[in-house]
C-alpha cells in the first residue's frame, strides 16, 4: 500500500469522526420530538422547529464554508467548524426554553455546515474519480453510523437521561473530533493545509458563474428536490413509529437505526453494488424504487415488522441514491470544488428544511400516511429524471 493511500485513509478516519458527530448531532432531535413538546407545552409540529432551524442554517453557511475551505484549506476549516459545535452544543444542553432551544440548534447547524460537505470536496481534491465513489462510501459508512447512533441515543436520553445530557455527549464527542484534526492539521506540511487564491468575493462571484452551467443547475435542483421528499419525511418517521405502531420513544428511535443499517449495507459494497447494478444509472433506478417501496408500506402497514423492513428498505434506496448525486456533485465543477460541493449540501438542506415545514403542517393533523405517499410518488419521478441526468453523463 503506498504512503499516499495510507495518508488518504488517516485523514479519512479523522473527517470521518466529525462527521459521525455532525450526523448524530442533526438526527438526535428526530426521536426527541414528541418529549420536547411535552416538556416545552407545544404541539410535535412546533417542536419540530429544532430540526428545521438546523436544516436552515446548516444550508446558507454552505455559501461561506465553500469559499473558506478553498481558500485557508479544507482541513482547517473542518477542525474550527468542529471546535465551535462542540461549544454550541454544550450551550444548547443549558437551554431554558424552547426559542433558546431553536436558536442554538440554529447556531450548531451554522457549525456543522463546514465539515461533511468539505470532507467530500477533499475526498475530490485527493482521490481519482475511478475510485471516489467507492471513498465517498466509506465517509457516508461513518455519517450513517453518526446518524445511526443519534437515532438511538436521542430517544433513549430522552426518556432515561434527559434531553439535556444528549447535547452534553455530542459536545464532547465533537471536542475529540476537533483534537485530532488540529492534531493531524499541525502534522502536515504547510503547502497542504492552505492555498494562495484571489479575493474572497471572487468565491461568491465564481458560484453565480457555476450557476450558469446547464449540468449545475440540474444536479442541484434534484437534489434540493431530493432532500425535501426524504429528508422532510425522515424527519417524522420516529413520530409515526410511535403513533402508528404504538411504539415507545425509545424503540422508535432504535428501529430508526435500520435506516442507516440499509446504508451500511451499501456504503461497505458500494463497488460491488455499482458492478452488479450496471453502473450509476442502475443504482438511481433501484435506489429510487426501494424508497419508494419502504414509504408507502412506511405509510399503510400496521404490522411492526413491516414498518422496520420498510425502514431498512428506504435508507437502503436513499443512500443508493444520494451517494450517486454526490459523486456527480464532485465532478460538476472540479477546478472550485469546494465551492461546488458546499453548493450542493446548500440545497439539500434548503429542501430539508422546507420538507420539514410542509410535513410538519400534517403530522398535528394525523396526515403522515398521505404525506409519506407523495413523498413516494415524488422520488418515483425524481429517480427517472435523475437516472436520465446520470445517464447523459
Amino acid at each position: 500500500m503506498s504512503t499516499t493511500t495510507i495518508a488518504e485513509r488517516n485523514s479519512l478516519r479523522v473527517m470521518g469522526l466529525a462527521g459521525f458527530a455532525s450526523m448524530a448531532s442533526m438526527r438526535m432531535c428526530d426521536p426527541m420530538l414528541v418529549v420536547l413538546g411535552q416538556e416545552f407545552h407545544v404541539t410535535t409540529g412546533e417542536a419540530s422547529l429544532v430540526v428545521s432551524a438546523f436544516a436552515v442554517a446548516y444550508g446558507v453557511l454552505q455559501l461561506f464554508y465553500g469559499p473558506l475551505g478553498d481558500r485557508f484549506g479544507k482541513l482547517r476549516v473542518i477542525s474550527l467548524a468542529a471546535l465551535a459545535c462542540a461549544v454550541f452544543s454544550a450551550i444548547t444542553s443549558l437551554s431554558s426554553d424552547l426559542r433558546l432551544l431553536v436558536v442554538m440548534r440554529a447556531f450548531m447547524g451554522a457549525a456543522a455546515a463546514g465539515i461533511i460537505p468539505l470532507s467530500m470536496a477533499w475526498i475530490g481534491d485527493q482521490v481519482a474519480y475511478d475510485r471516489r465513489q467507492e471513498t465517498l462510501a466509506k465517509l457516508m459508512g461513518y455519517t450513517v453510523s453518526g446518524m445511526m447512533v443519534g437515532l438511538w441515543f436521542g430517544g433513549f436520553a430522552a426518556e432515561h437521561l434527559g434531553w439535556r445530557a444528549a447535547f452534553a455527549v455530542v459536545s464532547a464527542l465533537f471536542s475529540v473530533a476537533a483534537l485530532m484534526l488540529w492534531r493531524k492539521l499541525r502534522s502536515m506540511p504547510k503547502g497542504q493545509t492552505a492555498q494562495e487564491t484571489s479575493s474572497f468575493a471572487a468565491y461568491f462571484s465564481n458560484s453565480f458563474q457555476m450557476l450558469r452551467i446547464r449540468r449545475v443547475r440540474q444536479v442541484l435542483t434534484v437534489t434540493a428536490i431530493e432532500g425535501a421528499l426524504v429528508f422532510g419525511s425522515m424527519a417524522f418517521i420516529p413520530t409515526h413509529l410511535h403513533q402508528q405502531f404504538d411504539m415507545s420513544v425509545v424503540f422508535a428511535g432504535s428501529v430508526m437505526m435500520l435506516y442507516g443499517v440499509g446504508g451500511l449495507l451499501y456504503s461497505q459494497l458500494a463497488r460491488r453494488w455499482l458492478g452488479w447494478l450496471g453502473g450509476e444509472r442502475g443504482l438511481v433506478r433501484t435506489g429510487a424504487s426501494c424508497i419508494v417501496l419502504g414509504l408507502l408500506v412506511l405509510a399503510w402497514s400496521h404490522e411492526p415488522v413491516l414498518g422496520m423492513l420498510s425502514c431498512f428498505a428506504t435508507g437502503f434506496g436513499f443512500y443508493m441514491l444520494h451517494n450517486t448525486l454526490q459523486t456527480q456533485a464532485t465532478q460538476m465543477a472540479p477546478t472550485s470544488r469546494g465551492t461546488a460541493v458546499t453548493l450542493f449540501a446548500c440545497l439539500l438542506f434548503f429542501g430539508q428544511s422546507s420538507g420539514v415545514l410542509l410535513v410538519a403542517e400534517s403530522v398535528d393533523r394525523q396526515w403522515l400516511p398521505y404525506s409519506f405517499s407523495l413523498a413516494a410518488a415524488g422520488v418515483a419521478v425524481l429517480g427517472y429524471f435523475v437516472s436520465r441526468l446520470v445517464g447523459r453523463h
